[in-house]
C-alpha cells in the first residue's frame, strides 16, 4: 500500500489589471461567497484584500487590488501604491484581462509592471467570458498572451462559475511547501469595522449618480455584539461638498434609508446575526487630495 502524500503547499496570489477587470468578482467566486464589493464605478476596490481558500492540501491566499490607472488626485496615488506594492513577495501574480474590451495601452502599461515583478510564477486570466463567444475568447487570449511571459493562460466567467476551480488548482499547484497562515475558518484578513465600511460603500455606489461615488468614503465607528447575538453598527459616509449630502441623504432621508436597508441585509448573510445599522453623512472637503483623511480611512498602505 503506497503511502499518502501529505506535503501541504500554501502561498500568495496577487490579482491584477484594469479597473473594472473583475478582480473581486473572481475572488467572491473562489471564496464561495460575498468579501469584496463590485460595481460598474471604476475605483470600487480601495482597500487590499486578503482571502483565503483552503484545499485538503493547500492554502491560497488571494491579494485583491485596486485598478491601475491613471491617478488624479492623492488617493489614486495611494491605490495605484497598494496595487504595485502587492505585485512583491507573492508566489504568484494573475494578470486580468477583460474579455469584452480589445487588449489596450491600459493593459500594456499594467503587463510592463507584471514584467518587471519578480514573482516566480505568472498566469494570464480572460475575463467575462459569459459575454463574448469562444473565438472572441480566443482571440483575446491570443493578443493579452503577448504581453508578458505567462506560465498558464486560462480563461474564466467568475459570474457563472466557469473555470474558477480550474483558476484555483492552477494557483494551488504553483503554490511551494508551507504552513498554514491562516486559520480554519478565517476567510480574509479585514476587520469587522473595514467590512462593514466596504459594504455600505458599495450600496452607496450601486444607488447614487455616477459623479458621485468617486468623492464618496465610509468609516466605521463603532461596533457592539449585544449578548443575544444582534450587531450595532455605526458607520459615516464622508463627501466633499454640501450638494452631495443632500442627494446621499435624498428627499425626506429616501436615498440613505435605501442604502443602509441594502447594506444591512448584506452584512446580515455575512455575520449570520441581525445587524442595527446607523448610518450618518458628513461634509469632509477635498478628503481625496488629504493624505492623513486618506490615512484615518484605511487607505494608506505601509511605507
Amino acid at each position: 500500500m503506497s503511502e499518502t502524500n501529505t506535503e501541504f503547499h500554501s502561498g500568495f496570489l496577487t490579482l491584477v489589471g484594469r479597473p473594472n477587470a473583475g478582480k473581486s468578482t473572481l475572488l467572491n467566486a473562489a471564496v464561495g461567497h460575498k468579501l469584496a464589493i463590485t460595481s460598474n464605478v471604476a475605483q470600487t476596490t480601495r482597500r487590499q484584500m486578503r482571502a483565503v481558500v483552503n484545499t485538503d492540501n493547500s492554502q491560497l491566499i488571494i491579494v485583491d487590488t485596486p485598478g491601475l490607472h491613471k491617478p488624479k488626485d492623492a488617493l489614486g496615488k495611494e491605490l495605484n501604491r497598494a496595487t504595485l506594492s502587492a505585485l512583491e513577495d507573492v508566489d504568484v501574480i494573475a494578470l486580468l484581462i477583460d474579455a469584452t474590451q480589445e487588449v489596450g495601452r491600459g493593459d500594456e502599461w499594467v503587463a510592463s509592471h507584471v514584467r518587471m515583478a519578480n514573482a516566480p510564477h505568472k498566469i494570464l486570466l480572460i475575463t467575462k467570458a459569459d459575454l463574448v463567444d469562444q473565438q472572441t475568447a480566443d482571440a483575446q487570449a491570443q493578443a493579452a498572451a503577448q504581453l508578458a511571459d505567462f506560465d498558464d493562460v486560462l480563461v474564466v466567467s467568475a459570474k457563472h462559475g466557469f473555470n474558477v476551480k480550474g483558476f484555483i488548482d492552477l494557483a494551488s499547484s504553483y503554490l511551494p511547501e508551507g504552513p498554514r497562515w491562516f486559520p480554519e475558518g478565517m476567510d480574509c484578513d479585514l476587520e469587522d469595522e473595514e467590512l462593514v465600511a466596504e459594504f455600505v460603500r458599495e450600496k452607496a455606489f450601486r444607488n447614487l449618480r455616477q459623479e458621485i461615488p468617486h468623492s464618496l468614503a465610509v468609516s466605521c465607528e463603532d461596533i457592539e455584539w449585544a449578548k443575544d447575538g444582534h450587531g450595532s453598527m455605526v458607520a459615516t459616509i464622508l463627501v466633499e461638498r454640501d450638494g452631495q449630502k443632500g442627494i446621499v441623504i435624498g428627499k425626506s432621508g429616501s436615498m440613505i434609508k435605501k442604502i443602509g436597508t441594502e447594506a444591512r441585509r448584506d452584512l446580515e448573510r455575512l455575520f449570520g446575526v441581525p445587524i442595527y445599522l446607523d448610518l450618518s453623512v458628513r461634509v469632509q472637503p477635498a478628503w481625496r487630495r488629504d493624505r492623513n483623511e486618506i490615512s484615518r480611512l484605511g487607505l494608506v498602505v505601509d511605507e
